[in-house]
């Protein structure tokens, strides 16, 4: 998502846009990609790209994509609607996403949040587990001014929860760096929880600990699609898996 730049460009002004661009580039990864990587073709959108035209995204050769719902405690997409229903009614696998703000309530607040305002799953085989997308902060200190283990501890408040509420695990988008930085590099959530690594390059990069492989992989800001470009790992059949829960 490059929450970081899409974010903070919402409340900063426009001279803001520069700093704030070259920024997040550096930090989601190093030269973009120049082709899609292999895997099935996805996106990912929030606020920012308005009412999408989902049909030539389709026609295009999207086959899923996340959107934004909700963050913190206080925001939810006012494109909500338009971007969530208007993938699922072209055929494409869509699930919802919740941009994390450590710094101003608990994981299970904002993991009810979530739930309540968009983020909840249905078994319909067109549904992904939603999403947490947790990483740097457009706000302040870049750690949400958690210590490593206090961030562990939301994030688990965090995907406990929405399990709790859903059945379901959530899907964790972050980028290697932050997480390195902000988590110690934990593994305690590769057993349960998809990985969503964001890494603008040629390749993918090193991985969370305890991840061998990545689910989704955000390879670049801006292509073929509207929003980002995302890859799934995988085939469409696999994705379909995913989605139901492994009951199909």
């Amino acid at each position: 998502m490059k929450r970081p730049l899409r974010t903070a460009l919402r409340t900063a002004g426009a001279a803001l846009l520069t700093t704030v661009a070259m920024a997040a580039s550096t930090l989601v990864g190093a030269a973009p990609a120049s082709a899609a990587p292999a895997g099935l073709p996805g996106m990912d959108v929030s606020s920012w790209q308005g009412n999408v035209n989902w049909q030539g995204a389709w026609n295009n050769g999207a086959r899923f994509a996340y959107v934004k719902a909700t963050e913190g405690t206080g925001y939810t997409n006012p494109y909500f609607a338009q971007q969530y229903n208007g993938s699922y009614n072209v055929g494409m696998i869509r699930g919802s996403y919740h941009f994390a703000r450590p710094d101003v309530s608990t994981g299970a607040t904002q993991a009810d949040y979530f739930v309540n305002h968009g983020g909840g799953w249905s078994k319909d085989g067109k549904t992904l587990p939603g999403a947490l997308d947790i990483e740097y902060n457009p706000y302040g200190a870049t750690c949400y001014g958690l210590s490593q283990a206090s961030m562990r501890s939301w994030i688990a408040s965090f995907v406990n929860q929405y399990y709790s509420r859903t059945g379901r695990w959530a899907t964790i988008y972050t980028t290697f760096d932050w997480w390195n930085t902000c988590t110690g590099n934990t593994s305690q959530f590769s057993a349960n929880n998809p990985l969503w690594i964001a890494r603008y390059s040629s390749s993918v990069g090193t991985l969370p600990a305890g991840y061998g492989t990545y689910s989704f992989w955000q390879w670049a800001d801006s292509g073929t699609f509207p929003g980002d470009q995302n890859v799934w790992n995988g085939t469409i059949d696999r994705l379909k898996v995913l989605a139901c829960n492994g009951n199909c």
